[in-house]
């Protein structure tokens, strides 16, 4: 039995301003179908005493702390640049200003 008829498909397409070809609506009716169905497949199996998660392995950050450190010479950091000027990077001009 099918919970997501075609006109149903072709109007949300039209809400979102998707144009879809019939055949294009057919199979996404199908498709949105089983989708429905599988959701309510899962809801059945889903108690109140297993706790809903959003991946199923614990994730752990990766990151290392963030640990304030000296900054870099100026010296150091602009040695790499092309042109330099009163201790700053010099770049072009790009908007016409003086």
């Amino acid at each position: 039995m099918s919970t997501i008829s075609r006109d149903e498909v072709a109007r949300v397409a039209a809400l979102a301003r998707i144009d879809l070809r019939p055949d294009e609506v057919d199979r996404l009716a199908g498709e949105l179908d089983v989708i429905v169905e599988s959701v309510a497949r899962i809801s059945e199996v889903a108690t109140a005493d297993v706790p809903a998660t959003s991946h199923p392995l614990p994730l752990t950050n990766v990151f290392r702390d963030d640990v304030p450190e000296a900054p870099l010479a100026v010296e150091d950091v602009l040695a790499g640049a092309p042109q330099q000027e009163n201790g700053r990077f010099a770049v072009p001009q790009i908007l016409g200003e003086e």
